[in-house]
């Protein structure tokens, strides 16, 4: 079965930022193609399509360096116009995409992409629910180390997650901020079930947590 398509989308290709679906990031735009394509968006539906650079795009950075296949759909839910004509954005995710080719190059670049089905899940599934709940505790913990390593800020730096938020909510959230590279968060964004990503991401955070110290646990006390 083919999955949807839809009509090219400007790109924003960035270094490091892997965007999830649900997930909200702050974008500060200052060059000026991306200017353009801001404004561009901004008049049609204020969609972009978030994307990955890969490794070595420091050579081509003012052309056209390549980027991963994977990324996803932000739609831009609030703008700052800067005195300079730069923007600051808040981007919220909406879908999992695979760029098919690029449509045109110029003054930024703009792709066709098709949609990345997700497998179904059913919320109260009670394994998902034991998921879920494992999820939030690692969750917890990581933000007291967040606090207690860096402070309000580290601690505000992570997404927010309580038991209110759907199962996927949470799972892309934790994905944004899990793994020590882009392409391991990449790996996370291309994984089409939902329970199968949520329980990777537990496996990375059990073993990040495990290296450091946890000051709710025991041993993990600070002198």
């Amino acid at each position: 079965m083919e999955h949807a398509a839809r009509s090219a989308v400007p790109v924003f290709p960035l270094p490091e930022l892997v965007l999830f679906p649900g997930v909200t990031a702050q974008l500060h735009v200052f060059e000026l193609r991306y200017r353009t394509m801001v404004r561009d968006a901004l008049s049609r539906d204020r969609t972009l399509a978030l994307a990955v650079l890969i490794p070595g795009y420091e050579l081509d950075y003012h052309g056209s360096p390549q980027f991963h296949p994977i990324g996803c759909l932000g739609r831009v839910e609030q703008v700052e116009w800067l005195p300079d004509d730069r923007y600051d954005l808040r981007v919220v995710g909406t879908d999992r995409v695979r760029f098919i080719r690029i449509e045109r190059e110029f003054p930024y670049r703009s792709a066709r992409v098709e949609m990345l089905p997700q497998h179904p899940y059913a919320e109260d599934d009670p394994l998902v629910q034991l998921d879920k709940r494992a999820l939030l505790d690692l969750y917890a913990r990581l933000a007291t180390l967040a606090q207690t390593e860096g402070g309000d800020a580290a601690r505000q730096a992570l997404p927010e997650a309580g038991e209110a938020d759907r199962y996927e909510s949470i799972v892309n959230r934790l994905s944004s901020v899990c793994g020590g590279s882009a392409e391991e968060r990449l790996a996370l964004l291309a994984e089409d079930s939902v329970i199968a990503r949520g329980r990777r991401v537990r496996d990375a955070l059990e073993r990040v947590l495990g290296t450091r110290q946890d000051p709710r646990r025991p041993g993990g006390e600070r002198n």
